[in-house]
């Protein structure tokens, strides 16, 4: 996921708006708004601020972030198993 793609004043979005929204659909973009220059406020396809939940979910579990730790350094170290080894009988 990319971070904030666009940045809009909200006259353009309020005159645009069906069109921003598709475009954000079609390329799951997101958009700052802005109001006199300052943002105000984001705006965000569904599956983008699902994602972001989810994200803070697991950086908020000690468990999930020890795990993801241990198997950095185990691929850092070359303990890993190929894809094959993994799903052969």
């Amino acid at each position: 996921m990319d971070d904030i793609q666009k940045i809009l004043p909200i006259t353009t979005i309020k005159k645009n708006l069906l069109d921003i929204i598709k475009e954000m659909a079609d390329e799951d973009s997101t958009v700052t708004v802005t109001k006199n220059g300052l943002p105000v406020g984001i705006m965000m396809t569904p599956d983008r601020y699902e994602g972001l939940l989810e994200t803070i979910e697991i950086l908020s579990d000690q468990k999930v972030l020890e795990s993801l730790v241990a198997s950095g350094r185990d691929f850092g170290s070359g303990r890993v198993v190929s894809h094959e080894d993994v799903w052969t009988d």
